[in-house]
């Protein structure tokens, strides 16, 4: 049982808040107003709705804290404080506008590149995982861990495809048919944040994708870490939240994984 530290408390507060709202519209979501953002990546008034909302309840808890949240980008913290929050306020849009129920609101409290708290909440399941630095990783207050399997041919892994307007397409399905010829299988569900929850949680053995933001990946990093797993960049090198891929998995298979996609990439 995860007895919850005052910041990990208000940044729940925050995202259960925001949540109701994004439970509401997901159930309008024809009705919704949406806008173009880019090449098939949209932004809904449900994201700015669910972001402001983050914003005002983190602001009045922390309101030295700086911000890094995706839909209005940066804002130094006040007095000279190093410690900013990094908000996506709706990871998988592309889900919630197509009814599908799989989506998630992340945040994470980043000081000089380093994650020290997250909250990531699925509000159609109900799932909360929250994990802070040296305290361990829990969904719903219970610990969670990382999976124990140690073969790739039993293993499950999850990754993101990149869509129109993104780079990559041919590099990536030289990675896929690499995983898919030796693993219990392939999942692309389209929420970093929650794939890497499940990671976190044994679900998935591990996780790659490229081109991602840190608004993306910085609370499933602490979390996978936290829950006794590695996260590292595609090549091994170690993790940065700017950097430009994630590779997550548990202790056993982090070696083979690396070695499956470099093999991929220099093919």
């Amino acid at each position: 049982m995860s007895l919850k530290s005052p910041l990990v408390t208000v940044m729940t507060r925050a995202a259960m808040k925001a949540a109701r709202h994004l439970k509401r519209d997901f159930g309008e979501v024809e009705n919704l107003q949406v806008s173009r953002k880019g090449p098939a990546d949209f932004v809904s008034t449900a994201d700015l709705k669910a972001e402001r909302i983050l914003r005002e309840e983190l602001e009045r808890a922390r309101p030295d804290y700086g911000f890094l949240m995706e839909e209005t980008g940066a804002s130094e913290g006040k007095n000279g404080e190093q410690r900013r929050w990094i908000v996506d306020p709706l990871d998988g849009t592309s889900n919630f506008l197509h009814g599908l129920p799989h989506f998630a609101i992340s945040l994470a409290l980043e000081e000089r590149g380093e994650v020290l708290a997250a909250v990531i909440l699925d509000p159609i399941k109900d799932e909360l995982y929250t994990a802070e630095k040296g305290q361990g990783a829990f969904l719903n207050n219970r610990r969670i861990r990382v999976s124990g399997r140690r073969r790739v041919d039993e293993a499950l892994f999850a990754t993101g495809i990149p869509f129109k307007g993104k780079p990559g397409h041919q590099v990536f399905l030289k990675e896929l048919e690499q995983i898919m010829a030796v693993s219990a299988g392939v999942r692309r569900w389209g929420t970093a944040s929650l794939d890497l929850a499940y990671v976190a949680a044994g679900r998935f053995e591990g996780f790659w994708e490229r081109g991602l933001e840190s608004w993306d990946i910085a609370a499933g990093i602490l979390l996978v870490r936290e829950a006794g797993g590695q996260v590292s960049e595609i090549d091994g090198r170690a993790m940065r939240l700017d950097s430009s891929s994630i590779l997550a998995s548990n202790l056993h298979l982090q070696r083979d994984l690396t070695k499956l996609l470099l093999a991929a990439d220099s093919g």
